[in-house]
This record gives C-alpha cells, sequence and structure tokens, in this order.
C-alpha cells in the first residue's frame, strides 16, 4: 500500500492510493472516491480489494481544487466537502480517473467501483472512457442526469430505498432508462450504507453489495 503521482492527459498531476496483492493480481481496479477525498474508507475499499486478489487505486480527484484533501463525516466535515462540489468539473475528473486506469491497466482487465459522487464517475467512465470492462456504481446521485448515456461494458448499480439525498423518483428514473444495467435497490438502508464508518452503515445491505460487486469483476476481468 502506498501513495502516488498520477500524470493526467491535460499535464494535471494528482496523487493516489495504491494497494497491491500478494500475488499476481487478476486485474485493475479504479476506486473512485465520495466527495471526501480518498479518506480511510476509500483506502480500505483499496485494501479490501487486493485483499480479493486485484490492484486497486484511487485517483484524489479533488487534487485539483484542494491537494490532499481528506476529512471524515462529521457535520462540519460534510459542509466543507459538500462545498468544494461548486468547483468540481467532471471532465477533468475523468481524465483523472482514466490516468488511473492506465497505471494499473498492465494487470489486465480494468474495472472501476465508486460510492456517492464517485458513484455517479463510475457509470460515466462505462459510458464515457474506453479499456473499462465492468463498473460498480454506490448510490450515484447524478447518475439520472446522464442516464441516456450507454455503458460501454456490464454496469451495477447500488441504491438504498431510504436513501434522503437520492429519492425514489431518481432512482426509478435510473432504473427505467438503464435496462442493460443491473439494478439493485437494498430496503431500509440509506445513503452510504456501504461505509463502515458512518451513521447510514448498514452491514448486511454492505455485504450483499460487495458480494455482487466482487462477482461482477471476477465474470467481467477475470
Amino acid at each position: 500500500m502506498k501513495t502516488l503521482t498520477l500524470s493526467a492527459l491535460d499535464g494535471f498531476q494528482l496523487g493516489a492510493y495504491l494497494a497491491e496483492p500478494a500475488g499476481e493480481p487478476l486485474g485493475g481496479i479504479v476506486v473512485v472516491q465520495e466527495i471526501f477525498g480518498v479518506n480511510a474508507h476509500i483506502r480500505s475499499i483499496c485494501d479490501r480489494l487486493a485483499e480479493a486478489g486485484y490492484i486497486a487505486i484511487a485517483p484524489a480527484i479533488f487534487d485539483r481544487m484542494t491537494p490532499g484533501f481528506e476529512v471524515g463525516y462529521a457535520p462540519k466535515e460534510i459542509e466543507h466537502a459538500k462545498g468544494l462540489m461548486q468547483e468540481f468539473d467532471i471532465k477533468s475528473s475523468l481524465l483523472d480517473i482514466e490516468a488511473a486506469r492506465t497505471r494499473v491497466c498492465a494487470a489486465g482487465n480494468v474495472g472501476v467501483v465508486g460510492f456517492c459522487l464517485g458513484g455517479s464517475l463510475a457509470w460515466l467512465a462505462a459510458t464515457r472512457l474506453d479499456g473499462f470492462s465492468a463498473a460498480s456504481s454506490f448510490y450515484g446521485g447524478m447518475v439520472n442526469q446522464f442516464s441516456s448515456e450507454t455503458p460501454r461494458c456490464p454496469v451495477q448499480l447500488h441504491y438504498g430505498a431510504d436513501d434522503a439525498s437520492i429519492p425514489a423518483e431518481n432512482y426509478l428514473s435510473v432504473r427505467n432508462q438503464c435496462p442493460e444495467a443491473a439494478f439493485y435497490l437494498y430496503e431500509n438502508v440509506g445513503h452510504g450504507f456501504n461505509c463502515d464508518q458512518r451513521g447510514s452503515y448498514a452491514p448486511e445491505a454492505a455485504a450483499l453489495a460487495w458480494d455482487r460487486t466482487l462477482q461482477l469483476f471476477e465474470s467481467a476481468l477475470g
């Protein structure tokens, strides 16, 4: 596990966290952060994927605004992170995600998984970028804005039925407009249900969504 520097196609340099498996990697996976930076939760996702046999990399896509940005989930930290979204540029972030994919593609096929903001970007990586073999999107609130786009690889979409920030009309419109994607709705859970550092953590739903994600990567990357 280490930090490194990536160079995007526009010349911008950003940080990234890399976790490598003990043996020969089964493939590469790009992990796309929430609005809270490449924090302990996102690094733990990379570590878990490495334990599963993949080389996993999380690009610091907020480096274009605040290099090294990383916060937790306290109310003030959440508000700080939300404020940065006013400056966030999706097109630039996709360059950063592509740079991360390039870094791990020597390991074989590459997947992408993202959470919250990263969930929306995982969808866009699947629809706009070449070179991804699978994508898993967790509670991506902006997917509905881009649901007319066609993914270039298999995609999973994971939503909490009680997500206060992603109302039913949002995720149901995604389900209706994206029949090619595997859509999973988890009852009685809210936003961030996969994160064991948040009050909304739902262990059973998180375990099921994680198993489905690993099955997707095993099928598409293997």
